[in-house]
């Protein structure tokens, strides 16, 4: 479960919104809508720990992490370019995060394997990803979010300059992988038709701001 609780976000200085709140049950599919620059990433930045908020809290599981660092807070962030980095394989940039936690070879290997067969790429490991096509290097994005096991995802507008067939094609797959699994998600995106597709409920940015 996820509970944004009443914060207040800064931008240079001067509110960018305030008094924002919005929950999300175990397992649910959320989609935010929003103008361009109203601060639906930043929300989701602020959530993931990577940027403060100025006044409020956020908790995760009925446990205030507002304070907590983003690597404690075992939560997947998708964002709109991917961010892969070019000198890793496929399976190393899914395997990054687990390294940096020391995680045992052993267990990297086997939920790499897991995390790609989940999204359909099961014999891409060793490929440089700077030969994926644009669907491919989406869902190595999603499999990077995933093989941390988080307890959220985060979705920034993850399909984003797709072709309109695979964008459908990626957005059914999306939408079965995370409700299959379970996972408590947070999708942004611009496309109202996408929110729709893929959310238990979609709200627009200023909706939630008391």
């Amino acid at each position: 479960m996820l509970e944004v609780r009443a914060i207040t976000v800064e931008y240079q200085s001067k509110p960018l919104f305030t008094n924002l709140s919005l929950t999300i049950n175990k397992g649910e599919v959320v989609a935010l809508t929003g103008a361009s620059g109203s601060g639906k990433t930043t929300l989701l930045r602020c959530i993931a720990g990577v940027e403060s908020i100025a006044s409020g809290a956020i908790f995760l599981d009925h446990k205030d992490v507002t304070n907590q660092p983003a690597h404690l807070r075992r939560i997947g962030l998708v964002f709109q370019d991917n961010q892969l980095f070019p000198h890793l394989s496929v399976g190393q940039n899914i395997a990054y995060s687990l390294k940096l936690k020391r995680v045992d070879k052993k267990t990297i290997r086997e939920r790499v394997e897991q995390a790609l067969e989940l999204v359909g790429l099961k014999d891409l490991a060793s490929r440089d990803v700077t030969f994926l096509s644009g669907g491919e290097a989406k869902r190595v994005a999603v499999a990077r979010a995933l093989v941390a096991e988080p307890r959220v995802l985060l979705l920034d507008e993850p399909l984003n300059g797709l072709d309109s067939q695979l964008h459908a094609k990626l957005l059914k797959d999306l939408g079965e992988l995370i409700r299959d699994r379970g996972i408590t998600t947070l999708h942004v995106t611009h496309d109202q038709d996408e929110a729709g597709a893929i959310a238990d409920r979609v709200f627009d940015l200023h909706q939630l701001i008391s």
